[in-house]
């Protein structure tokens, strides 16, 4: 499989070591420039070493919306208004076409800049493509999660399923010769869920899946996560928020440039200038991030389901209520706070009691782990320097996938996915 000729080829003499079957990137010869994971995470590519891509006109794309009515003890409130739908993305070809699905991120849209990217290279080697939010999004739980309380894998996975499903439904004239799936970060992890859905369900059976830097064991990457808006950075005191030293550095990185250019490479030239963030504030904002979309979910699951943990129950929320205090009371809520607060109860209630650990093991690969051993049409693209991978976790990854398993030794957290070699290889994993 991705030890094919053709698959080596591609990299144009690049050493590989098999370690534990697995396909090891030799650093070395890998030319990806960015050391740093930290940096690779936030700047990405360098442009001139991305693939060249169609420009959005000259793809045939619109945004569609799903009425899914998922049951549940609540009505939503009125300020959510605009996500009673679900929104998708679909670029179609003009002849019959293998459809490949995409599942974003933590918290992310469909529209997310990496779900953009993959979208646009995926079109131009004739696919059709759908661009779907992550069941973690706004979005999902508000219009498509039966429970919104996103965590409990399996369960996102029906309900991505269920979406997936209502967007062929949709779309009943579109030709589509076979049905491919992949996902980034907890969208991978969730695409191995579905994967293994529709084993039984057998609506898409999907030809081939991969997996683009998953969580192993999940809560060990939000742990990591969570632990980088803990980084003591310099410069930040009484008087100086992070956010304020982050905005100056901007401000004078802009007018050293002498204008303003936000275009995708601004992060990677940044970090080029002198006003570059330091290791530790780049921790900080990799971290900040991720506390936001906490924070996202958080507010959202406690609302909906009418917790009293963030919002009280009895406070009416209409189209003109300000969110502010709300934001600010579940910003301090980390990932450890919500699956503490709102994920165990719900899973406890519906289980009849568990742990934790078994929390945990059910909801990562771990769960998974004959299942994905045994599918050969299952790959996964990580890298040895990702900031959510834990001790032991790529070892399970190679003792799972053997050969099925692509481990490059830098990009950080999906910085090389718009590296030419990285996007050479996913087109020819899914070419076979």
């Amino acid at each position: 499989m991705l030890r094919s000729l053709r698959f080596a080829a591609l990299f144009g003499g690049l050493i590989l070591s098999a370690s534990a079957l697995a396909v090891d990137i030799d650093a070395a010869s890998y030319g990806y420039p960015l050391t740093n994971p930290f940096e690779a995470t936030i700047a990405t590519t360098p442009p001139d070493l991305r693939p060249e891509l169609p420009l959005d006109d000259d793809i045939d794309q619109s945004d569609h919306t799903l009425t899914l009515r998922p049951e549940r003890q609540f009505e939503l409130p009125d300020n959510f208004w605009a996500v009673k739908k679900l929104t998708y993305r679909i670029a179609t070809q003009d002849k019959p076409a293998p459809l490949i699905f995409l599942i974003a991120g933590t918290g992310a849209r469909y529209d997310s800049s990496l779900n953009e990217y993959l979208k646009k290279l995926y079109y131009k080697a004739g696919y059709h493509v759908v661009q779907l939010s992550s069941p973690t999004s706004f979005d999902f739980i508000s219009a498509a999660s039966r429970f919104a309380t996103p965590g409990i894998t399996k369960d996102d996975a029906e309900d991505m399923y269920r979406v997936m499903q209502a967007v062929r439904a949709q779309n009943p004239k579109l030709p589509v010769t076979d049905y491919y799936l992949t996902g980034y970060s907890l969208g991978a992890l969730d695409a191995a869920f579905v994967a293994h859905l529709d084993e039984t369900r057998r609506s898409f059976n999907f030809k081939k899946v991969l997996l683009l830097n998953p969580p192993v064991n999940l809560y060990t990457s939000i742990t990591n996560l969570d632990r980088l808006v803990q980084t003591e950075v310099k410069g930040i005191n009484n008087t100086t928020t992070f956010y304020e030293l982050v905005l100056n550095k901007l401000t004078r990185y802009f007018q050293q440039k002498g204008y303003i250019d936000l275009n995708d490479a601004l992060l990677y030239d940044f970090q080029q200038s002198k006003q570059h963030l330091s290791n530790e504030q780049m921790a900080m904002l990799i971290g900040t991030s991720f506390r936001f979309s906490a924070a996202d979910i958080a507010f959202t699951s406690d609302l909906i389901n009418r917790r009293g943990l963030i919002t009280p129950p009895k406070t009416p929320i209409t189209e003109g209520t300000s969110l502010t205090p709300f934001l600010k009371r579940a910003l301090q809520c980390d990932f450890d706070c919500y699956i503490t607060e709102q994920v165990i109860p719900m899973w406890r209630a519906r289980t009849d009691g568990g742990s934790l650990l078994q929390l945990i093991d059910q909801v990562s690969l771990y769960a998974l782990a004959d299942y994905l051993h045994n599918s050969p049409k299952i790959a996964v693209m990580h890298n040895a320097d990702d900031v959510i991978l834990g001790p032991g976790d790529l070892g399970f990854l190679r003792k799972t996938f053997g050969d099925r398993l692509t481990v490059y030794p830098l990009g950080g957290h999906c910085g090389n996915l718009n590296y030419r070699v990285n996007s050479d290889a996913m087109l020819e994993f899914f070419r076979g």
